[in-house]
Formats: C-alpha cells, sequence, structure tokens
C-alpha cells in the first residue's frame, strides 16, 4: 500500500462554498501521513481486505433502497444548474441522536428508525459493517484504532456507542456536500465512509488544504478525521437511469460525554 505524505498548501475555499466537479487524485489504496503520523486511509476496494465487510455493504445498500428503511428525503442540489442532473435524494440516520435543544429535546436518544420493525435487517447489517471497518482500521492502522478506542470509552457512555468507536451511522443517497468541516466530531478521531455506486460520477470526498481528492468508487472505504480539515463531495450525477452513489458512514459524536 502506498503512503501519501500529506503537506499543506495554499487555496482561498471556505466553509459554505459549493464543491464543485474535481477528478479524484487518490485512486489507489493509500495511508495518509501528516508529519509522518498516519491519520487516515483510502482502499479502492474493501473485498480484497474483509469479504465479509463487502457483503455486509451489499446487504446495507439493498435494504436502504427499498421500502423497508424509513429515510429522510432531501432537496439539495446535485451541483449541477440543469434539471435534469437532479437526483432522488435522501438519508436515514441510526444510532446515537445527539440533544437537540432549538427542537424542544435537550436530551440524546437512539434514532427512531431502530423502532420500526422492517428496518432491523438494515441496523444489523450496518453495525456488522461498523464492526468490520474496525477491524480493518486495527489491521492497517492500529495506532489510530488504540486512540480512537480510548477516546470514545472516555468520552462516550456505552448506551451511546455504535461500535466501539463511533456513536453513530448516517447513510447518504445522491447527496454531495458544499464544503465544511465535522465540528461536532470528537477531535483525534476518524469518520468512515464506505462507497456503494451504480452507474453514477462524482461523489468524491474532497479536501482542499492537500489538494487531495478520494475516488468514491463502488466498495470503496475512506478512512479520516472529519473534524480535522474542511472537505466536501462533488456533485453526483447518473449516467443511465437509476444510477445511484450512496455512502454509509460511521462516524464519533462529541455531545454524549458527561451524559
Amino acid at each position: 500500500m502506498q503512503k501519501i505524505d500529506l503537506v499543506k498548501v495554499d487555496h482561498s475555499t471556505k466553509i459554505g462554498d459549493v464543491c464543485g466537479d474535481i477528478n479524484p487524485n487518490v485512486t489507489e489504496d493509500s495511508i495518509f501521513l501528516y508529519e509522518g503520523e498516519p491519520i487516515g486511509f483510502y482502499l479502492k476496494d474493501i473485498s480484497k481486505h474483509s469479504e465479509k465487510a463487502s457483503k455486509l455493504a451489499a446487504l446495507a445498500n439493498k435494504e436502504l433502497r427499498s421500502k423497508s428503511v424509513p429515510k429522510s428525503t432531501m432537496k439539495r442540489s446535485s451541483g449541477f444548474a440543469n434539471s435534469e442532473n437532479e437526483v432522488l435524494q435522501y438519508s436515514t440516520i441510526i444510532g446515537s441522536v445527539p440533544p437537540k435543544p432549538h427542537m424542544r429535546r435537550p436530551y440524546p436518544t437512539i434514532s427512531s428508525v431502530h423502532n420500526v420493525k422492517t428496518a432491523q435487517t438494515f441496523i444489523k447489517a450496518m453495525l456488522l459493517l461498523c464492526r468490520e471497518s474496525e477491524e480493518i482500521i486495527k489491521e492497517l492502522t492500529p495506532n489510530i484504532f488504540e486512540k480512537q478506542k480510548k477516546l470514545i470509552e472516555d468520552n462516550v457512555p456505552k448506551e451511546w456507542r455504535f461500535g466501539r468507536l463511533f456513536t453513530s451511522s448516517i447513510s447518504n443517497y445522491n447527496i454531495p456536500a458544499p464544503f465544511h468541516r465535522d465540528a461536532g466530531n470528537i477531535e483525534g478521531c476518524v469518520n468512515v465512509i464506505i462507497a456503494k455506486k451504480n452507474n453514477a460520477t462524482g461523489g468524491n470526498t474532497t479536501v482542499p488544504d492537500y489538494n487531495a481528492t478520494m475516488d468514491s468508487c463502488d466498495n470503496s472505504m475512506l478512512v479520516y478525521p472529519a473534524w480535522r480539515n474542511v472537505h466536501g463531495v462533488t456533485p453526483i450525477v447518473p449516467t443511465s437511469e437509476g444510477g445511484y452513489r450512496n455512502s454509509l458512514v460511521f462516524y464519533p459524536l462529541k455531545a454524549f460525554k458527561n451524559l
């Protein structure tokens, strides 16, 4: 596996800027180093590292795209001006949900999706996929695994954990993202993004600080500290009817400390 030394570059990108179409320049298995220390990695095809993870991702993707799983529909632009390139967009959150005082819920809760009987196969597949992802992190970057495991143990009570390294999961179907930073995440931790993709282009995660854009190809896996840098997701455009890009994401929120 190649190693990429991340070096900061000058750029003018700001939080809230629209992420345009950017071709990936990270397309092969890579470990990301910053000042000599691994901070994440990219895998082009998770099946080469865990056949079980690959099968679980396929099952979770299938269930999400069915009527069995509740979804929040989105009306976010694909990033293109003409309506022909607009696509069906939705997301589903499982695991722990932080307090939302502005919505008159000043306490954390578990996603209501867990109460839906038809969604149980999806939830189980995602939880098992989370555990397989953790094993891949442990194998390829044991220092990241051990550091995050301790941060979770120190900051997240057991009842709010999703797997050993995370609190929550979101699945984003055909959803690009403007430039942002995951400020709600526990600093020092990583996210996992597994892509399922069929007959579509785009959906690549790009980090301007390092001029790095990771290829969101089908079955790829990105492990990256999303709290650390401004990043965006490029527009997703189907190349034929029914084309899509779905991201299966695991992340650690800091909102559950001292609960």
